[in-house]
């Protein structure tokens, strides 16, 4: 045993430091998602909107989510789809950029999410797909930089809506939002998506804070302008 623990005093004081340590760096990390949680809910106020209300912009950017095994999407990423073919339906947006993973030959989320969204209705012409949306960041900071969206309604679950809209807003994109609550029903793994978000705030205001590039950052494309010319 170390000396400076041999001794049950010595022992004692270690114990205490220790646990002073530890929660002093609990502390630290409640107030640090605590901050993060109100600086996304914060941004994103006023500009979260219902189906039924939002104003219209040129673009829905439909936030990836996953795919299943037969290439078909799951029910959440099905919600945000519905919700971007009301917006085209209703005239509220021109295009709509879908942007997900696909770092995979076999995992594809915006070939899917183009299917589902041809298979009912949406003319292909008007859908544009971003293969390097890894995240939430990547997706709002790839549309500016590489499609060149100015103004988006982004589209998503609500629960997770919030920061979604902040990244996007905050990246440069006069960004409003639409959340779907269709898969409500879906309770463990909504409420797990609402536990998730807690954290993954804390991660969406560092990459804004150090502006990091994207994994792929990928030179300008003009698929999202000749979209928005049809």
């Amino acid at each position: 045993m170390d000396d400076a623990l041999a001794h049950p005093s010595r022992r004692t004081r270690w114990l205490r430091r220790k646990l002073a340590a530890s929660a002093a760096a609990a502390v630290a990390v409640a107030l640090l998602v605590t901050g993060s949680g109100y600086w996304v809910r914060a941004s994103a106020a006023e500009h979260v909107y219902e189906l039924a209300s939002v104003p219209a912009a040129p673009v829905a950017l439909v936030l990836g989510a996953q795919v299943r095994p037969d290439g078909t999407p799951s029910e959440f990423l099905a919600g945000r789809l519905e919700v971007a073919r009301r917006l085209v339906e209703a005239d509220l947006v021109r295009a709509v950029l879908v942007s997900g993973d696909h770092r995979e030959w076999d995992y594809d989320e915006p070939g899917a999410m183009r299917r589902w969204l041809i298979d009912r209705g949406v003319p292909a012409d008007r859908i544009v797909q971003d293969h390097a949306g890894l995240d939430t960041y990547d997706s709002c900071l790839r549309a500016r930089r590489v499609f060149g969206v100015e103004q988006a309604i982004v589209v998503t679950q609500s629960f997770h809506i919030e920061r979604a809209v902040t990244v996007c807003r905050r990246v440069g994109v006069d960004a409003v939002g639409v959340g779907d609550d269709s898969v409500r029903r879906f309770e463990r793994a909504w409420r797990w998506g609402a536990f998730r978000e807690r954290f993954a705030a804390v991660k969406a205001a560092y990459d804004v804070l150090v502006g990091r590039d994207p994994a792929l950052p990928g030179p300008p494309e003009t698929s999202l302008d000749d979209a928005l010319r049809d």
